[in-house]
C-alpha cells in the first residue's frame, strides 16, 4: 500500500486518494483527465487529512455516527439523485469506486457536525436581543434589492498553498461554466458550513457580505458565476441564483407542487439525439393525464431524472418560472430543452407562503449557521496546528 499521507498515527493511502478523486469528479460532473487529477489532487488530499483529524477528534471525544445515521445519509443521496433503494451501491461499483470512500466521508461529516454543535453550545448562546436586532434589520431593508446567492470557499491555510488553490479555483470555475453542477462542486470542495446544502446562503443584500464579495455579487446577473475572489482566508466562487427588487418581505409568495420528467442527453448532443429525446418527452406528455400518472411513467422511462417536489417561485430559474406560472393545475408543459436533457413539467398544486427569510425562526437559523461556520473554522484550525501530518505525495 503506497502512502499518500500520515496523520498523527494513521495512514491515508494513494488508493484512498485516487478513489476519492474519482468520486469527486463523477459526483460533480467534472471530466476525468490527467490534468484535472493533477489540479484537484492537493485539495482532495487536504480534505482527506481534515476528515482524518475530525474522525480522530470524534474518537477522542467519544462522538460516533450510528449505522442508521449513515444509512439515512446514503438514502438521502439516492433520493437527491432519483435512485431506488440500493442503486447507489451498484452505481459506485460500476464506477469502480470503493463504497467505503463515501461512507468515510459521510461519517466524518456526521461526527464533525456533532462536535461543532457541541463546541458552539459551550460558547455564548445567541441572545434574544441579537435575534431581535437581526429581525429589525431584515424589516428595515425589506424593500432593498436582494440576491439569492450560493458560495464555494477554498481555504488558503498558508502562503505555500496560494498558487495551487488559485489554480484549483480557476479550474472549478472553468468546469462549472461547461456544465459541472455548482451544488455538487460545493459539497465536495467548499470549506464553508453551507457546503452541506450545496453552498446556498439564501437571500442577502450586498452589504451583508464581505466588501469584495458583495461588490462582485452586485455585478452578477442571475445564473452568472463569479471569477475567483481572493479574501484574507482564501478564494470564493459566488453564484447568483436569483434576484428580487425588494418589497417581498411581507408579501405572499407562490409555492408550486411540481412533477418533472427529463430524458437525459450527453454533454454535446447531436440534433438527432435532441429530436429523439423531445419525441419521448412529447409521448409522455400525451399519455399522462395527471401528476401521479406522469411520475409513474417518468420513473419507468427516465428514472434518473424524474422527480416531484415543492418549490417556491423564487427558487425556480427566471426563465422556467415564467413558463410554470402559465401552467394550469394538471397541465403538462411542452418539451423543454435543458442543460441535462429534454423534459416536461406538470404543476400539481399552488399555494401561497410567507416571503422567505422574514420569520424569526429563519433569522435565528441564519445566525446559528454563521456561528457554526465560525466555530468550525477555528476548531479545525486548532486540530491542524496540533497534529503531526506527513504528506508523501
Amino acid at each position: 500500500m503506497t502512502i499518500a499521507a500520515v496523520v498523527n498515527d494513521e495512514v491515508i493511502s494513494v488508493f484512498d486518494l485516487v478513489s476519492r478523486m474519482r468520486m469527486v469528479m463523477i459526483s460533480s460532473n467534472i471530466p476525468d483527465s490527467q490534468e484535472t487529477r493533477q489540479r484537484i489532487a492537493g485539495q482532495v488530499l487536504r480534505s482527506l487529512i481534515d476528515e482524518k483529524l475530525q474522525l480522530q477528534e470524534a474518537k477522542r471525544q467519544n462522538v460516533t455516527a450510528s449505522d442508521s445515521e449513515v444509512n439515512s445519509a446514503l438514502q438521502l443521496i439516492e433520493k437527491q439523485n432519483n435512485m431506488q433503494s440500493g442503486q447507489l451501491s451498484n452505481f459506485l461499483k460500476a464506477q469502480n469506486i470503493d463504497r467505503g470512500t463515501l461512507v468515510d466521508q459521510l461519517t466524518a461529516s456526521l461526527v464533525w457536525g456533532k462536535l461543532v454543535r457541541r463546541r458552539t453550545a459551550q460558547t455564548t448562546e445567541i441572545s434574544d436581543d441579537e435575534i431581535d436586532e437581526a429581525v429589525k434589520r431584515v424589516k428595515e431593508h425589506a424593500n432593498e434589492p436582494q440576491s439569492r446567492v450560493a458560495e464555494i470557499f477554498l481555504a488558503v491555510d498558508n502562503p505555500s498553498q496560494e498558487e495551487e488553490v488559485r489554480r484549483l479555483a480557476e479550474r472549478l470555475t472553468e468546469q462549472m461554466r461547461k456544465g459541472a453542477r455548482f451544488s455538487a462542486v460545493a459539497q465536495q470542495f467548499s470549506k464553508a458550513a453551507t457546503a452541506a446544502v450545496g453552498g446556498d446562503i439564501g437571500w442577502v443584500r450586498p452589504d451583508q457580505l464581505a466588501a469584495d464579495i458583495g461588490k462582485a455579487v452586485a455585478n452578477l446577473r442571475p445564473g452568472e458565476l463569479s471569477p475567483p475572489i481572493r479574501t484574507g482566508a482564501g478564494f470564493y466562487l459566488m453564484l447568483v441564483l436569483d434576484r428580487r427588487t425588494g418589497g417581498t418581505g411581507g408579501e405572499q409568495e407562490v409555492v408550486y407542487d411540481i412533477v418533472q420528467v427529463v430524458f437525459p442527453l450527453p454533454a454535446s448532443p447531436s440534433e438527432a439525439a435532441k429530436r429523439a429525446a423531445a419525441a419521448e418527452a412529447q409521448s409522455v406528455r400525451a399519455a399522462a393525464k395527471n401528476c401521479p400518472e406522469l411520475l409513474k411513467i417518468g420513473k419507468e422511462k427516465a428514472p434518473k431524472l424524474s422527480s416531484e417536489g415543492r418549490l417556491r417561485a423564487r427558487e425556480i430559474s427566471p426563465e422556467m418560472r415564467s413558463l410554470v406560472a402559465k401552467l394550469g393545475i394538471g397541465e403538462a408543459s411542452p418539451p423543454i430543452l435543458q442543460k441535462n436533457g429534454v423534459g416536461i413539467i406538470m404543476v400539481c398544486g399552488k399555494q401561497n407562503a410567507a416571503g422567505r427569510g422574514t420569520s424569526r425562526e429563519e433569522v435565528t437559523e441564519t445566525l446559528v449557521r454563521q456561528r457554526l461556520d465560525t466555530v468550525a473554522r477555528r476548531y479545525l484550525r486548532d486540530l491542524r496546528r496540533g497534529a503531526y501530518v506527513d504528506v508523501r505525495v
